[in-house]
């Protein structure tokens, strides 16, 4: 990729991981209004849990238009790991010495534009993902959870359903269990990028715990996913034909 083609992929990267973190730190607060507003109990939790998906089916939609309008733009630097892995891009080092920042700019953007934007009576659902567990828990936690979303929307992707709906709810709906499954540990975030935005604003960006639980893991979670799934659901490589003397 040329010098100008990768500046712009970044500034693409850094734009996208802005709004999406924007975008995203909010469906705990429109999930609030929506249930408020149709008038459902905060006890009757599947009916939050059937909003939130929905919403984020709806943001999913509208993001990866975007992405490919703005050239294959991307705000998560695991999906770049994950590609390698599984032999389906291979980024340059320059590629991603540029992107990987733009996208940790945008996510400290986005953090910094929602927490402003927020109203007050929402400002509770703004906690981003935090450690709630030992950094070596926590660690194992996020990684494992990286690698089972990432193998996930890999197979939904390249292998499942060609209908895009059905594409969007079946990544919502993952996404969503997973966020579950990790509520207890470390958020989850599986986003670098998006885990370090928050942690810019909640002042803990430089330390060696966000670095080991929410960079270093969830990138090795992400290769381990791209691996698995080049070696399971793709065929292998054809060999060249050798010609008879």
């Amino acid at each position: 990729m040329a010098m100008g083609a990768t500046v712009r992929a970044a500034a693409a990267d850094a734009v996208v991981t802005f709004l999406w973190v924007l975008c995203a730190s909010a469906l705990g607060a429109s999930t609030a209004a929506v249930t408020s507003y149709l008038g459902v109990q905060e006890s009757a939790g599947h009916y939050a849990l059937l909003v939130t998906t929905s919403l984020l089916s709806v943001l999913l939609f509208t993001f990866d238009l975007l992405c490919g309008a703005l050239g294959g733009a991307s705000f998560n630097p695991t999906d770049f790991a994950a590609s390698y892995a599984a032999g389906l891009d291979s980024p340059s080092l320059f590629s991603v010495a540029l992107r990987f920042p733009a996208q940790a700019a945008g996510a400290v953007g986005g953090a910094l534009a929602i927490s402003e934007l927020m109203p007050a009576q929402y400002k509770h659902t703004l906690a981003g993902p935090s450690l709630k567990v030992d950094p070596h828990t926590g660690a194992l936690a996020e990684g494992v959870l990286t690698f089972v979303i990432t193998l996930t929307v890999l197979w939904v992707i390249v292998k499942g359903p060609r209908n895009v709906i059905l594409k969007t709810l079946l990544l919502s709906t993952s996404i969503v269990s997973v966020i579950l499954a990790g509520a207890e540990y470390t958020g989850p975030s599986m986003n670098p990028a998006n885990a370090f935005g928050w942690a810019y604003v909640n002042n803990w960006h430089n330390t060696w715990e966000q670095l080991y639980v929410y960079w270093i893991c969830p990138f090795i979670g992400a290769m381990l996913a791209g691996w698995i799934f080049r070696a399971v659901f793709l065929p292998p490589a054809p060999k060249p034909k050798t010609k008879k003397a």
